[in-house]
Parts: C-alpha cells; sequence; structure tokens
C-alpha cells in the first residue's frame, strides 16, 4: 500500500516525527485498515510497535479515531470527521460544484465527482451518485495516481512541461491497467492529447470495466484548480463518436464550465 508518493520522500528538515507517524497512520486507518493486528500495522507503517500503541491512543483521546468494537480494530472518529467537514466548507470550489455534481449525476445516470491535484495524486473532495444505481465505490477522501485517472490527467493537461515534470521527478510511474502511461515521455503524450481533446475520456484505462469522461475547473485568475467526471459502465464509453458520447462529453463540459464561472473564471 502507498501512503505518499512512490518513490518520493515528502519528509523536509522541519518535518515533526510523532505528526508525520500520527497522520501516516490516519491515513492508513481511513483507507479501510482497522488495525486490529498491531504487530502487522507496526510492520507495515514501519512504526515502532511501543510508539503505535500510544499514537492509537492519543488520537482515541482526541477522538480522531474510535474503537469499531472491543478488541475489533478502529475506524475514523468524529473529532476527524468534523475537521474534515470544517475544511471542505472552506472550499468555494466544493460549494459551487455540489449543486452541479448533483445535476450532473441525474442527466448522465452516473456517478460525479469534484478532485484536486495533491502531488502525485488527486483527491476526491465529494461524490454524487444516481438513486437508481451506484457505480462508483468512490468516495470524498479516496485518492487516486494522477497520471492515471481521468481527473488527474485534465489537471495535468493544463499545467505546463516544466511543471508535469517537477510533480513526477525521481517518481517511479505504476501501471493502473495496460493502458497507463509508465514513462515521462508517455505522461506528456497524453497531456498533449487531452488538452487538444479539452476532456479526457477513459475506456478502461484506470480500471477495467469502468469507463469515465473528465473535464478542468478554472479559477478567476485561469490557473486550473481541479476537475469533475462522470464514471460508469466502459461500454457506454466504448464508442466516443456515438451521440450518446456526445451528449455526455457535452454534459461534463458544461458542467466544470458552470463551476469554473462561479470561481469567477471568464476565460
Amino acid at each position: 500500500m502507498t501512503l505518499s508518493a512512490p518513490g518520493k520522500d515528502t519528509r523536509n528538515q522541519y518535518s515533526v516525527p510523532p505528526v508525520d507517524r500520527a497522520i501516516t497512520l490516519l491515513r492508513y486507518i481511513g483507507n479501510g485498515n482497522d488495525c486490529h493486528n498491531l504487530s502487522k500495522t507496526s510492520a507495515t507503517l514501519g512504526i515502532n510497535r511501543t510508539t503505535l500503541i500510544r499514537l492509537i491512543h492519543t488520537l482515541l483521546e482526541h477522538r480522531m479515531i474510535e474503537e469499531i468494537g472491543i478488541g475489533t480494530g478502529y475506524r475514523l472518529g468524529v473529532g476527524l470527521i468534523g475537521l474534515s467537514a470544517q475544511a471542505l466548507q472552506s472550499r468555494d470550489i466544493v460549494r459551487m460544484s455540489q449543486p452541479l455534481l448533483v445535476k450532473l449525476a441525474t442527466e448522465t445516470g452516473m456517478s460525479a465527482h469534484l478532485g484536486v491535484l495533491d502531488g502525485t495524486e488527486i483527491i476526491y473532495l465529494c461524490r454524487e451518485a444516481p438513486s437508481t444505481h451506484l457505480v462508483s465505490n468512490m468516495h470524498a477522501g479516496s485518492r487516486l495516481p494522477t497520471h492515471a485517472s481521468s481527473i488527474g490527467r485534465v489537471i495535468l493537461a493544463e499545467l505546463s512541461r516544466e511543471q508535469v515534470l517537477a510533480i513526477f521527478h525521481d517518481v517511479k510511474l505504476t501501471p493502473a491497467t495496460e493502458k497507463t502511461p509508465v514513462s515521462l515521455d508517455d505522461v506528456l503524450a497524453q497531456c498533449k492529447n487531452d488538452k487538444e481533446q479539452g476532456l479526457a475520456w477513459s475506456v478502461g484505462n484506470f480500471e477495467r470495466g469502468i469507463g469515465s469522461c473528465a473535464a478542468p475547473i478554472f479559477d478567476y485568475s485561469g490557473a486550473v484548480v481541479g476537475g469533475l467526471n462522470i464514471s460508469g459502465p466502459q461500454d457506454r464509453f466504448a464508442d466516443p463518436d456515438t451521440d450518446a458520447a456526445h451528449m455526455l462529453r457535452k454534459a461534463v463540459l458544461t458542467a466544470a464550465l458552470g463551476v469554473s464561472l462561479a470561481l469567477g473564471y471568464r476565460g
């Protein structure tokens, strides 16, 4: 399991090791690991078992995590949920995107997501799904590799060559499927194509059987600040030249432009 950017040490001279370990533990639990087996958790995270126990008790005290049941492990707690809610509420992009994601999910019958760039990953800030059928199992807080995901691709496509190279400097690119770029040249070629298209179209590029279409979101200065997408059964994306596919593209581009305009974009 990757807990930080692959091949890249994100710590610096100002990092506080205990805080770094606590955040690593929170992310580990947030990814669905209940830490029931402390020895296994200690080995996986590279945290001394005694230190791990102290961290768990400290996080319990501050309600950052909570026990699932006696002796059955832990999950993220209401204290952390409260902080996350405050962080999301403070982001204009989330408030502006929410109603448009609802509309997009309703119109297309597929899950709609909002994501932003975080290093070599994108993080989902919110998701809306149609009431008829939940296609995507992604949720707010999910992280995906930037170069492989449709939202990540449209964000990268709006960056300069130098910015893209800086993001992936000394990073080993791992494929999600056989369609995932695994070299910087491949990533740059993908960026060029996505930029020309104005969106990212995926037919099982990240996950077999799942298709996706994403478009970038810009702020008042014209800078890319995120992206939104829809995802659903691959067969709905298999032929990009059908009327149905054109309708999906138009819906995604319209929603992304709506969020951008709400953020002050006038490009």
